[in-house]
């Protein structure tokens, strides 16, 4: 195969011939003076030059470097500073949440934790940022900024809870919900998210580690405040540039933990691999070779990390992977309905939803205030509930307990939407209508909507119904300093025409033991759903 070669942009002629003259002016200077001031004008120079050196080389050979060996990305260097965040109890406590929460249940290797995709995310955006500044040295690329954008990557899932996405996806909100309705007092953030408490729990290790060994790295305070951005990530914008941790001219660093413009990102780049491996399905999208053409370029007057035109095809193969990971295994059938009563076990056992706050019962929502409080909250507060004798618990234990015994709710079928036909709400008002005026085939069988909840999935490539190729800017290997969104002749035609679809799910509430009476039960909600897919939906339904 051809070797491809990746551009290098040079200074521009005006520019080199400047810096030529002004390291000319510099030795006729040196040349002219006499001792002892050509000696302190040595001196000078060299302490000059070292500081330069000292801020862009990205050279940590004198840094006593800690290796990690990862299953996904092989032998990982982790600098000092790193390793001194990853021996706190804030980052231990990854060791405690599982990536994929309930899909565990469903795939028996999906058993990774936080703790190992957070260094993989480190290791990757080291990576990124150490291509981008051996291929584009005007970039002007610190040491600061590589140590910043690696703890970023490190720190960036601080903030979730037991079972990763279950707690801010499912049990953050409903337990919002269950607040208003009892008129309890509603002191849950709106759209609380797990990076504003990885903010918080970033902001407890700088404070446990001291301001002192930051700063024997080259951190300062405006670093803090950078590392946090990125760990929130920058809201795509062509407004006035809005942050304070670094200038616009370095807006390409804020696309590589959590990037907000298009969805390709380190994160991702890990997450994807290291699922793909545990969960034993193919990974088509090779992140190593999209990493070598990763460039920034100028686009709209801002800087973004832009692509080799031909790797199109790749990066579209990143936005299917997010799919196939979604269909197959985060949003999985039986997965799904483990998540949710995972969820169910949480708020049933969270005192903070009742009046009284009985002290029998454990601070689940509540511990979202306080930094203390959460970082004790792991995936081994159901082992606390399930060993608990505490009456209070009893409804969360025997939701566990079915779980554990798998007498789970038994899925009667699914149906594919690629069109938005209703609201969710509008789908299950439908469903229950349905259910009601359903007559069954046979006549010692009744059907109750409580017995038969639906749930409502979404799909996406990422970007909702947008496809995210537009919003990928690409450059050519003729013009390397000029990128746009790619052509639609560029692309295959065997692509999607949609890019998103919503599955709706009905289940059978019934658990433990199919008996002949629940069998006929099934038997019939499976008919009634067949019914309801054709009249209402006019679909198919898969079984």
């Amino acid at each position: 195969m051809p070797k491809e070669r990746i551009p290098h942009a040079e200074p521009s002629r005006k520019l080199y011939e400047h810096r030529k003259s002004l390291l000319q002016e510099l030795k006729r200077s040196y040349d002219a003076s006499e001792e002892p001031d050509k000696q302190q004008l040595w001196e000078m120079i060299t302490d000059e030059l070292q500081d330069i050196l000292k801020k862009y080389t990205l050279d940590f050979s004198k840094e006593q470097m800690k290796i990690f060996n990862d299953p996904i990305h092989g032998h990982i260097a982790l600098h000092p500073l790193l390793v001194k965040i990853t021996d706190t109890p804030q980052f231990q406590r990854l060791r405690h949440l599982k990536q994929l929460g309930g899909t565990y249940l469903v795939y028996p290797g999906a058993s990774h934790n936080r703790f190992e995709h957070s260094i993989g995310v480190a290791h990757l955006a080291g990576r990124l940022v150490k291509s981008l500044y051996d291929n584009q040295p005007e970039l002007k690329i610190t040491k600061q900024d590589f140590l910043c954008v690696q703890i970023a990557g490190l720190c960036h899932d601080l903030g979730h809870g037991p079972l990763s996405h279950v707690f801010d996806a499912l049990v953050i909100p409903e337990a919002k919900k269950i607040k208003k309705l009892k008129g309890l007092p509603e002191d849950i953030p709106e759209s609380w998210k797990h990076e504003q408490m990885s903010v918080q729990m970033f902001d407890s290790i700088v404070k446990s580690l001291n301001e002192e060994v930051l700063r024997e790295h080259g951190l300062t305070d405006i670093d803090v405040i950078f590392i946090k951005e990125l760990i929130e990530g920058a809201k795509a914008s062509d407004d006035e540039w809005p942050y304070k941790g670094r200038n616009v001219e370095k807006s390409f660093l804020y696309e590589i933990v959590a990037n907000k413009q298009n969805g390709i990102d380190v994160d991702k780049w890990d997450y994807f691999a290291r699922d793909c491996h545990h969960l034993g399905i193919r990974n088509s999208f090779d992140h190593l070779r999209l990493l070598k053409f990763a460039r920034v370029c100028v686009v709209n007057g801002r800087k973004h990390i832009c692509f080799r035109d031909k790797e199109a095809d790749n990066v579209y193969d990143m936005f299917r992977t997010r799919y196939t990971l979604h269909r197959q295994a985060y949003q999985h059938k039986i997965g799904n309905i483990i998540e949710d009563m995972f969820a169910k076990a949480l708020l049933l056992a969270d005192r903070d939803l009742h009046e009284d706050r009985p002290a029998d019962m454990l601070k689940i929502s509540e511990a979202i205030k306080s930094v203390e409080d959460y970082y004790k909250l792991t995936d081994e507060i159901f082992e606390q509930i399930l060993s608990s004798t505490s009456p209070n618990l009893k409804e969360s234990r025997d939701i566990l307990d079915k779980i554990m015994r798998r007498k789970l709710p038994k899925f009667i079928g699914e149906a594919r939407l690629t069109e938005k036909i209703m609201s969710k709400e509008e789908l299950q008002m439908t469903w229950k209508a349905a259910v009601e005026t359903y007559t069954p085939t046979d006549p010692t069988v009744s059907l109750n909507a409580e017995e038969l909840p639906v749930y409502v999935v979404d799909l996406d490539h990422g970007m909702k119904d947008k496809n995210p190729i537009e919003h990928v800017y690409f450059y050519s290997k003729r013009k390397p300093n000029e990128a746009s969104t790619i052509k639609d002749y560029q692309l295959s035609s065997f692509l999607p025409r949609r890019f998103n679809e919503e599955l709706v799910r009905v289940y059978y509430g019934g658990s433990g033991a199919v008996k002949e009476e629940e069998k006929r039960k099934i038997e019939e909600a499976d008919k009634c759903f067949q019914t309801w897919c054709r009249s209402s939906l006019s679909l198919q339904a898969a079984q």
